[in-house]
């Protein structure tokens, strides 16, 4: 890697992503990326298909760049805020809310008594805490220096392709129907430094356009309305989350004729939302997570948190619960985001317990096209942080992952925060194949 001036780097830390791809057959698979500390870096692919292969490596951010996102997170936590409304009779009033705020105003304390989860308002003048009737996303302060702004330019240093130096094309010459095993070994050029064996595990890879799950599990292709249905049928399916997860609601609503959805006059953005397919008894529901949310106006009577609603599943072997939740806490130190998902995992763990039969399915982070608003509020490195804090809190719980992070990477689609249908074709596929798996996979 080379610096602003042209200068080889003698430091790592930058951020990037790699995978190996074939467009002609719509293959593809994510890569690992070393860090040898040292301003240079290895890729590491795993060689699941025959035939030519292209390997391409993408700068998401230098490290400098990092270094200013660290640092915003620690000195500006609260760069995004929210307001709520306040009405009564003819008065209304708006104020700021947050996980926290300036102890030195007069507060309304919204910490949710079940789960201990923070949340504060500032409080009204000539108004009671209880008259507060709706939340939305206020705005971001921006912050920074002129010359960190530069850390973070479209087509120069943020989420851009590395240009190859030789051949970037490789040719498979035998199939390998396993996870490429060879060992590499490098010496960590720091201060102390061991050698490390190393071996690239994705979790899975496209060929043809269709996932291929190397954990084991067989991904089936639903690609008619009666394939799901028939998987479907007597079953309750409670999604819980971001967009991202109300984007597998809406895609099986979509795809499912005989699924009619009421009307139950809530916000498009947040829900809830509920769908019967009375014929094949299949019940599909929505609702958003509770605060932090970035969604304009909603009734602080619809304000959620997963946990509370999961002590009300009753679970089973019909019940399917899907969980996705990332997005809305990137601005946020990441121990908000460590407590929310303890509360989760505890409320998981009570519904298996009581229910063992009960599917969950945990839907991890994806990379997204990044502008500089995106970059400061959700960057990817944001993402990845904490991507990595859920699948070690729900590594030892009994719950199935869907890789949305490796299944965006790999495509070939360019990256968005809501990834495009043939990219939520396959994780539903996936979400579908847990459900009903083949005979092996029982």
């Amino acid at each position: 890697m080379y610096d602003f001036h042209g200068h080889p780097k003698t430091s790592g830390g930058d951020f990037l992503l790699a995978r190996l791809h074939n467009p002609t057959i719509h293959a593809g698979v994510a890569g690992q990326v070393l860090d040898h500390r040292n301003g240079s870096y290895t890729a590491l692919f795993s060689l699941l298909w025959e035939g030519s292969a292209q390997v391409e490596v993408i700068l998401v951010h230098p490290s400098e760049g990092v270094t200013v996102l660290e640092k915003l997170t620690q000195e500006q936590p609260d760069r995004i805020y929210f307001h709520s409304l306040f009405h009564l009779g003819s008065v209304n009033k708006i104020t700021t809310c947050n996980i926290c705020l300036n102890a030195s105003w007069r507060q309304c304390n919204y910490t949710d008594l079940n789960t201990g989860e923070p949340w504060f308002c500032y409080k009204p003048r000539n108004l009671n805490c209880d008259t507060r009737i709706s939340h939305s996303k206020g705005g971001f302060r921006l912050n920074l220096q002129p010359m960190e702004e530069k850390l973070f330019e479209s087509g120069v240093n943020l989420k851009v392709s590395i240009p190859a130096s030789g051949p970037v094309h490789i040719q498979v010459l035998s199939k390998m129907d396993y996870i490429y095993g060879s060992d590499f070994n490098f010496p960590w050029d720091f201060p102390g430094g061991i050698r490390n064996t190393v071996k690239s595990c994705p979790s899975g890879y496209y060929y043809l356009g269709a996932w291929r799950s190397l954990d084991g599990t067989t991904v089936q292709q639903f690609n008619t309305s009666t394939e799901i249905s028939k998987c479907l049928k007597n079953k309750m399916l409670h999604l819980y989350g971001d967009s991202t997860i109300r984007q597998w609601f809406e895609y099986l609503n979509k795809s499912l004729p005989d699924l009619k959805e009421f009307d139950l006059q809530s916000s498009n953005q947040t829900g809830p939302f509920l769908a019967l397919d009375y014929k094949n008894n299949i019940l599909l529901t929505f609702r958003s997570h509770g605060p932090p949310i970035r969604f304009r106006d909603i009734p602080v009577s619809q304000l959620h948190y997963i946990a509370n609603e999961l002590d009300h599943v009753v679970g089973g072997t019909n019940t399917v619960v899907v969980i996705g939740i990332w997005s809305h806490f990137s601005s946020f130190p990441v121990e908000v985001y460590i407590r929310r998902l303890l509360n989760i995992r505890k409320a998981v763990v009570q519904l298996l317990t009581r229910a063992p039969d009960t599917l969950v399915i945990i839907r991890t982070a994806n990379p997204k096209a990044l502008t500089l608003y995106e970059t400061l509020t959700n960057s990817d490195w944001y993402s990845l942080q904490r991507d990595k804090v859920l699948r070690a809190i729900f590594k030892r719980v009994q719950v199935k992952l869907v890789d949305a992070w490796e299944m965006t990477l790999a495509h070939h689609l360019p990256h968005s925060l809501h990834p495009q249908p043939p990219i939520v074709k396959n994780m539903i596929d996936v979400v579908l194949s847990y459900i009903c798996p083949t005979a092996e996979n029982i």
